[in-house]
């Protein structure tokens, strides 16, 4: 793999290369922007590492042409300019990592060999169905660069993680990259919702409990902490924790030991904490439903997952990647036209990925053309918003019926019957997107019976699971 270096002191280029050659790495060496930019026109090249101040420019001021040419390539920045300003472009420009001279020759080798190491780990899939099995995740857009980057910095050291962001946009599966790509891979991942564990069961859940601990309790219940032994937690939405359960999360993350309910004796715990939440935990914090300790324990390595929206480039990557896996799971081979890339990328996407995984999916499915077009998407998505969703989201429900009835002229004597079953399916499925797939809460947000609840989720088609952050 080769690497380009600008830099125009020649004593630092012969250290710099000597060092990366020992990484095994080939190393294209230059003094210049204009010669950078002509090497890049020319070749690929796995990382660029660059100098500030070079013979004709700023190198940070012209990485705009190096994303142009090669959007992909993690950017390392070396500078003189000790200051907080240069510190601060360089984050702003998206770079991997900036070094301030003089710098630890051996650190920088190992960062560029991290860089490349993620740059190989996280890409976009091919369009056919290679390089998409064990990718865990897909896209190439800069807010995902950025995602990547922050994964590549956990993977070599046990330090807890917040992942942030809204449900739908893959928590889950930035912890499972964690994980699997870390030193822990050889040990089990756990994921726990958090939000879908009742109060009263929840401590059971995560330390486990003694026989005889509380009524039911038959025998001795191993947890969700020890049961991660040696590998990695994911407590999904532990923004939606119980207070009591909060504390005691607290007091082993403190102590790294555990006590089962009911038990006397502390166990040591060797376990990786991953924490992920799509709530803003500030205000839980002020309104006293969230621990200001247990935040500022969990929040050593924040993750920020983008909405798809943030993320439109990589849209048709992972329409096609999806219709690959659906290919795999045994639907029909599917392609994409154009027009349906084009239609894709214009929709507001408030479930994130997930939600343009249940779309490719379902046209998989149902159409019945090999390449889908926009006809067929506009025919087959259920309520696909047109254009940029230009409506306004606060639009009153008068306005919804006037607009659908219009829309759909139903036949007289089956409007009632109609109009029912074009609400019920899309309520239902906003009130499991905002409990994040869990039936008691949905249940109780809509004053029905939870059993009732899943008779309709069955008759409707929605899988709970589908929602889950």
């Amino acid at each position: 793999m080769s690497v380009l270096l600008v830099e125009d002191d020649e004593s630092i280029a012969i250290v710099i290369t000597a060092a990366l050659e020992a990484e095994g790495f080939s190393v294209v060496h230059c003094d210049s922007i204009a010669r950078r930019d002509a090497l890049l026109s020319q070749q690929s090249f796995a990382a660029l590492v660059t100098d500030v101040m070079l013979t004709d420019g700023d190198g940070i001021e012209s990485l705009d042409r190096v994303r142009a040419l090669s959007p992909a390539m993690p950017v390392i920045i070396l500078s003189a300019r000790n200051t907080l300003d240069t510190a601060v472009r360089a984050s702003e420009t998206g770079a991997f990592e900036y070094f301030p001279k003089p710098f630890d020759i051996e650190e920088l080798a190992r960062t560029v060999r991290q860089a490349v190491g993620a740059s190989d780990i996280f890409q976009a899939p091919d369009q056919d169905d290679s390089g998409t099995q064990g990718l865990p995740l897909v896209g190439r857009s800069a807010p995902m660069q950025a995602v990547y980057r922050m994964i590549t910095r956990v993977l070599r050291n046990d330090l807890t993680v917040l992942i942030l962001g809204e449900s739908g946009t893959g928590k889950e599966l930035v912890a499972e990259a964690i994980h699997q790509l870390g030193h822990r891979r050889d040990g089990p991942f756990v994921a726990v919702n958090t939000a879908a564990i009742p109060g009263e069961l929840i401590e059971s859940e995560l330390f486990g409990h003694e026989r005889g601990a509380f009524t039911g309790a038959v025998a001795r219940h191993i947890g969700k902490f020890e049961q991660a032994e040696g590998g990695t937690l994911f407590l999904d939405e532990i923004g939606d924790m119980p207070m009591q359960a909060q504390t005691r999360l607290l007091r082993a993350l403190q102590s790294g030991t555990i006590r089962r309910v009911g038990g006397r004796d502390e166990v040591r715990i060797d376990t990786r904490i991953v924490a992920a939440t799509n709530k803003d935990l500030g205000p839980l914090i002020a309104d006293g439903l969230f621990r200001e300790d247990l935040f500022y324990r969990i929040n050593v390595v924040p993750i920020n997952l983008p909405a798809l929206r943030e993320r439109a480039d990589d849209i048709e990557a992972l329409a096609r990647h999806f219709l690959v896996l659906a290919a795999v799971e045994g639907l029909p081979r599917r392609q994409l036209s154009q027009d349906a890339v084009d239609m894709l990328r214009r929709q507001p996407w408030r479930g994130n990925v997930r939600e343009l995984r249940n779309v490719i999916y379902r046209v998989a499915l149902l159409a019945r053309d090999d390449v889908i077009d926009a006809a067929t998407l506009e025919s087959l998505v259920v309520a696909m918003p047109r254009g940029n969703d230009s409506a306004p989201a606060s639009a009153d429900l008068d306005t919804a019926v006037t607009d659908w009835l219009l829309a759909n002229e139903p036949p007289p004597g089956t409007v009632y019957d109609s109009a029912l079953a074009a609400f019920e399916r899309p309520l239902f499925a906003q009130v499991l997107r905002v409990t994040g797939g869990n039936q008691l809460r949905a249940a109780q947000m809509l004053g029905i019976n939870r059993n009732t609840l899943r008779k309709r989720l069955g008759e409707l088609a929605l899988d709970p699971e589908a929602y889950h952050s």
